[in-house]
């Protein structure tokens, strides 16, 4: 029987190119057709050139070397080594153990090997080494395009995103316009366009030196129901007298800030209210009411001398400080930041404004400013004028709606009791057709939240 020459073991993955080898039939196996072993990943020699195989992974590269590594664990399983033959090589085990037989020896015992995925054996030549490089070139100058491409197009994800947001009220709204509300006035030598910003700004300043403070718990003899009569009062005297605002929402201050200062009792209270009006009267009016007007009023339950001398206390204990900025000066300026009133959404922030002060815990609580913005919002709300509060308002008031929205709770409060108010002379008032009849339009529910009592 011939023998097989001794093929030295090589290393894994690579394969040595000789020639003058005899096989087993004597013939001579030819280098240049000598299939290279080993995986795909490693070195081989071909042709006198290292080379490195170079092949991307593909799906239906990635489905054979699975069934190749199925198949070799088949193998193992049934405990079978099958011997592969290359010409001119020896017999080569499943899983690349060189079989080698020695003359007169007998049958060398089968190595169990540890299996491990088939290697696919690939013949690589530098003519397909480069078309396979100037393939990949094309691959990822295709996929860069794709990817500059893929930044460029709005993805699902960014959709979807933007979708959740606008939901959610996330979105970012275009700034709203701020309007100039004192661009018609500009030909108005009356209307001070160039100092009226800064005067407001001066009025924000000091409106709180002026602020009564909570002065009840001082008054043995009054409360805040004989307060409310007081004002209730004051505003029909006012009517007859047909006075300015400015008039009115002065008497009430000059009321409030005497009572912080000195305690009145009961039957004087009606007497204070006649000489704070005659005093607001005198500073704000033209023509100003008589003393024996205010005398006829009161039923002659006050002479003339018992008026001049509450005028005099009066004036002597607040120092004669008359000009200060009361609801009112707010009121005129934030009507006119709201844009789109008229004559009802006007006497409607009027009537809850004077609702506002003829109740104590709202007139003490809040500041004058406070009060009118609080009075547009709540009027703007029951109008339904959207929105309830814009750019414009928020600028020219200084408050954002979240800052009025306590305030506001209250003036739509009293406006929801006035009809079952004991005290009726401001619903009177702004139910005529005069005034609109605003007093009778349906308070608002939402996003206003109502006290179950006016008070």
């Amino acid at each position: 029987m011939a023998t097989r020459p001794v093929v030295p073991q090589q290393i894994r993955g690579e394969a040595a190119i000789g020639g003058g080898k005899q096989g087993k039939g004597g013939a001579a196996v030819d280098a240049r057709n000598r299939r290279a072993l080993g995986d795909i990943g490693n070195l081989v020699t071909v042709r006198g050139i290292d080379a490195k195989a170079n092949r991307p992974i593909t799906r239906s590269f990635c489905a054979q070397l699975l069934a190749n590594a199925q198949a070799a664990a088949k193998a193992e399983n049934n405990m079978k080594q099958v011997p592969v033959k290359v010409d001119g090589a020896a017999p080569i085990l499943d899983g690349g153990v060189v079989a080698v037989k020695k003359p007169g020896a007998p049958k060398a015992a089968t190595k169990k090997v540890v299996s491990k995925p088939k290697a696919e054996v690939i013949e690589i030549s530098p003519d397909k080494e480069e078309q396979d490089r100037g393939k990949e070139v094309k691959c990822g100058n295709k996929k860069k395009e794709e990817g500059v491409s893929k930044k460029k197009a709005q993805t699902l994800t960014a959709v979807l995103t933007a979708r959740s947001k606008a939901a959610c009220g996330v979105t970012k709204k275009p700034k709203e316009q701020i309007f100039d509300i004192d661009a018609a006035d500009v030909g108005n030598e009356l209307a001070e366009v160039e100092y009226v910003e800064d005067i407001y700004k001066f009025y924000k300043e000091v409106e709180h030196e002026s602020r009564p403070h909570d002065y009840m718990d001082s008054q043995p003899e009054i409360n805040t129901s004989m307060r409310a009569i007081l004002v209730d009062w004051l505003v029909d005297v006012h009517n007859k007298f047909e006075l300015s605002p400015e008039t009115f929402y002065l008497t009430i201050n000059i009321i409030d800030r005497f009572l912080a200062r000195k305690a009145v009792p009961r039957r004087e209270l009606q007497l204070l209210g006649i000489g704070a009006m005659l005093i607001a009267s005198k500073y704000e009016e033209i023509w100003a009411p008589e003393v024996n007007d205010f005398v006829c009023l009161s039923d002659r339950a006050y002479t003339n001398e018992q008026i001049l001398m509450m005028e005099k206390r009066i004036l002597g204990k607040l120092e004669w400080t008359m000009t200060l900025p009361t609801p009112y000066v707010f009121l005129a300026r934030f009507i006119k930041a709201s844009k789109d009133s008229d004559h009802e959404m006007e006497n409607l922030v009027y009537f809850l404004a004077e609702l506002g002060i003829m109740h104590y815990n709202t007139s003490i609580m809040y500041s004058p400013s406070m009060i009118a913005a609080s009075a547009v919002y709540a009027a703007r709300c029951t109008l339904k004028k959207a929105p309830g509060w814009d750019e414009t308002l928020k600028l020219h008031t200084g408050f954002t709606e979240p800052q009025l929205i306590d305030c506001a709770k209250h003036l739509v409060g009293f406006h929801g009791a006035a009809s079952k108010n004991k005290l009726q002379v401001i619903y009177r008032k702004y139910s005529s057709s005069e005034r609109g009849a605003v007093a009778l339009l349906q308070p608002p529910k939402a996003p206003l939240v109502v006290p179950p009592n006016g008070h």
